[in-house]
């Protein structure tokens, strides 16, 4: 179902509609914002150069150090009487990033939420339960928004507890589930254990968000809760989620282009790249009040295209992201990403879908071991039967990086498992032992 009218307008209406916006928001942001002036005086930009969408290119770029830096509202374009939400990142590498919302962005955010479940399917009949934190963290307030704007009931549980979330998922007769996608594995995990079948529950969609996940662990989700697995994708510095979202076509996410321009730029040189071209997700905001954005660095790995959509959306669509430019590891000089390792692990029978990769050095070079849970413990008292399941593991990996790793097979329900993002990578590269 298509929500706003805004998510199938004609292309030369919405480039109109952002080229009027995006002046308006380097107007405001140059007048209100004294990062932001400071910023384009620098470089030698004024707002009346913003004269095409081109001329976004422009602008100077802002990346996370610059909040953390202007915290708690140093970015801030509006008075702090006409903000009446705040929120932040989790601030566990020193000063959080702190957003404001005003009345205005709390009815787009809600706007931009409930696109996000009536693309996948939500009704006014549906029971949404999320599983997401609620708190300074943005996760559960977005889609709750958007649900109850499409008139679904929604279960507020919050992050945690799996036998809660499964008790009240069978007694409240839960459709919908939003939680991050390595829960969900999480919680299939204990459905196992409490003998809890698919028919138990009457889920039937997912709208899974915080981290990403592969094709092949959407397949793993969909056959174990027997629903189906749609992804949205939001950050906290653009207004959480509800930036983009999939449609039930499945070709790509639907960015909201009325109040998101994104661009993508090699992540090196920070020049523009074409459509079609991979590089890193740049947004501006059109329509953020609080606190503007100009050129933001998201650091998630995508690549953009305008060809039309089966399901009758004419908006710009980014494919999942393949992941961040900061987590990519270089491996002996090989780019990895841990969706690429992913991908291959959740081929191999006899595993579970919970993983982490750690990097070592060792004489100067760098090793990746990859550690993942067996699904029968029992399996750890056969040698053969781990030879045998390390070297297919250790060969499929290798097909697909070019170089070799190190396997280590666990116990099951050994690595830690969490109702926010999962951490896959563990570098020790940078520690002294």
């Amino acid at each position: 179902m298509i929500w706003n009218p805004a998510e199938k307008m004609a292309r030369d209406e919405m480039l109109s509609l952002q080229l009027d916006r995006l002046k308006q928001t380097v107007d405001t942001s140059y007048r209100e914002v004294p990062f932001y002036r400071q910023k384009m005086e620098k470089i030698g930009v004024r707002p009346e150069h913003i004269q095409s969408l081109k001329d976004v290119s422009l602008l100077p770029m802002t990346v996370k150090d610059d909040l953390r830096d202007g915290y708690p509202f140093g970015l801030f374009a509006r008075p702090l009487k006409d903000i009446v939400r705040f929120h932040s990142s989790s601030g566990t590498t020193g000063k959080p990033i702190v957003v404001g919302y005003t009345r205005d962005d709390m009815a787009m955010w809600t706007d931009c939420c409930a696109r996000v479940a009536a693309a996948a399917g939500v009704t006014e009949n549906d029971i949404g339960q999320i599983a997401f934190g609620y708190g300074m963290f943005t996760g559960g307030f977005g889609i709750h928004y958007g649900l109850e704007q499409i008139g679904a009931a929604v279960v507020p549980v919050s992050s945690g507890n799996s036998e809660r979330q499964l008790m009240f998922m069978k007694d409240f007769g839960t459709t919908v589930l939003v939680a991050t996608p390595s829960y969900v594995l999480h919680l299939s995990e204990v459905m196992r254990e409490q003998d809890i079948k698919r028919s138990d529950l009457k889920l039937r969609i997912g709208l899974f968000g915080g981290e990403g996940h592969t094709p092949e662990m959407r397949s793993l989700i969909e056959e174990r809760l027997g629903i189906v697995d749609t992804q949205n994708y939001g950050l906290t510095e653009i207004c959480g989620p509800g930036v983009s979202y999939e449609c039930l076509s499945f070709q790509g996410m639907h960015i909201n282009e009325d109040h998101f321009l994104p661009e993508i730029i090699d992540p090196d040189s920070g020049e523009p790249l074409p459509y079609g071209e991979e590089g890193e997700l740049v947004f501006t905001t059109l329509t953020k009040q609080g606190i503007p954005m100009i050129r933001y660095r998201t650091k998630d790995i995508t690549r953009l295209s305008d060809e039309p959509c089966s399901c009758g959306r004419t908006n710009v669509r980014m494919e999942l992201v393949r992941g961040r430019s900061d987590d990519m590891m270089i491996i002996r000089g090989v780019n990895v990403f841990p969706s690429q390792i992913e991908s291959v692990l959740m081929t191999v029978q006899g595993i579970g879908p919970h993983y982490q990769l750690v990097v070592t050095t060792e004489a100067y070079m760098d090793k990746l071991e990859v550690q993942v849970e067996l699904v029968d413990g029992h399996r750890l008292e056969s040698y053969s039967a781990l030879e045998n399941l390390t070297g297919e593991i250790r060969h499929k990996i290798r097909s697909v990086l070019g170089i070799d790793v190190k396997i280590t097979l666990l116990n099951p329900q050994t690595i830690e498992r969490t109702a926010g993002k999962a951490k896959h990578v563990i570098d020790h590269r940078d520690k002294k032992f």
